[in-house]
């Protein structure tokens, strides 16, 4: 394997890892409160998002591997509309209720933060190394 081609998977491993944990907190949310559950009074739209990322995060974790150029997007899209998403959520209700008290309601969304930057920063590897291997067949 070459130094270009471990890159490209180390860097979907840590996707797919990072999108398993994802799925992990929004099955342990459905497995709690149920696959109807308003996630505390928000709108039916962001609950239905967040629900069917239950589904999406695990689908395109695998697909990084079956199918990487699709999942490569699919991967972007997921978190760049969910970090957009939850920074909408975050300032709706904290304007509406207050800001929290504490770091810890603002670590999760920290995380995704910090993921979508690592995506964006790093999405051109295996992008690249895909692009280049379909051009020398």
């Amino acid at each position: 394997m070459r130094v270009q081609d471990r890159g490209d998977f180390l860097i979907r491993a840590i996707y797919a890892l990072c999108l398993l944990g994802a799925t992990y907190n929004h099955a342990a949310i459905l497995i709690g409160h149920g696959m109807f559950w308003t996630y505390g009074g928000v709108p039916l739209p962001s609950a239905m998002f967040w629900t069917s990322l239950t589904l999406a995060d695990p689908a395109t974790a695998l697909c990084l591997f079956l199918v990487p150029q699709l999942s490569l997007s699919l991967t972007v899209a997921i978190i760049v509309s969910d970090v957009v998403h939850n920074l909408w959520i975050t300032a709706r209700y904290t304007s509406a209720h207050g800001a929290p008290t504490g770091i810890a309601p603002y670590v999760p969304l920290a995380a995704q933060v910090a993921f979508m930057i690592f995506v964006g920063t790093t999405i051109h590897i295996p992008w690249a190394s895909r692009a280049l291997r379909q051009q020398q067949q």
